[in-house]
């Protein structure tokens, strides 16, 4: 709870939603080996179609052909969710994680639809090449969140905000900029979309989700 103590007024941030963005240390060696990787298998094998408009999707088996270097980013992803996941009482718990993970290419005008990941308490994308987005925000390729609320906070008068952290996203949306090396962990049941690439590279990303 925060406290204008000037005013006297109590704010209290209610129904916080975790957006959580780790930059992995280990980023280089990973991308290295599963870079080629992807590349290579979404040369060879046709996408499966989700929520990708355009864009390759593999099958949700990634941790069987990515090698080591699959298997180590999925601990990753997993020892991160640890240690934001509590139980009622606030205490610390290590979920058994049951872990699905599948790659991403997104090429020039491709991006990804807005949808959730039902049957998931954790979701994460990391990032292996952001096609130069990183550098040049022109180029697109931005992580979008929409505001869990809906649109209703601001359909009366949608130039208002509440004057709270985080009160300027009411009823909008929120963009993370990719960055290779970067993890983004999030709820599942947040609704999320990749914004179009314009770039003339490869946006090579990484989904993973924990369930139990």
């Amino acid at each position: 709870m925060a406290r204008d103590q000037s005013a006297g007024v109590d704010i209290r941030a209610a129904f916080a939603t975790p957006i959580v963005t780790h930059e992995l240390p280990t980023a280089k060696r990973l991308n290295g080996a599963l870079r080629p990787l992807i590349v290579e298998r979404a040369a060879a094998q046709p996408s499966t179609q989700h929520s990708n408009l355009g864009g390759w999707q593999s099958t949700w088996d990634l941790a069987e052909w990515g090698g080591p270097a699959a298997l180590d980013l999925v601990r990753a992803i997993e020892a991160l969710a640890s240690r934001l996941t509590a139980d009622r009482q606030g205490r610390p718990v290590t979920p058994p994680w049951r872990a699905n993970a599948w790659a991403n290419v997104n090429r020039c005008g491709q991006g990804n639809e807005f949808h959730t990941h039902p049957g998931s308490f954790w979701s994460a994308t990391y990032y292996i090449d952001d096609g130069g987005s990183a550098r040049d925000p022109a180029l697109g390729g931005e992580f979008e969140f929409q505001d869990p609320r809906g649109v209703a906070p601001a359909m009366y008068a949608p130039n208002l905000c509440f004057a709270v952290p985080g009160g300027e996203a009411m009823g909008a949306s929120e963009t993370l900029r990719p960055r290779a090396g970067l993890v983004v962990l999030f709820p599942s049941w947040l609704s999320h979309a990749v914004r179009p690439y314009r770039g003339d590279g490869h946006r090579i990303s990484i989904a993973v989700n924990l369930s139990l």
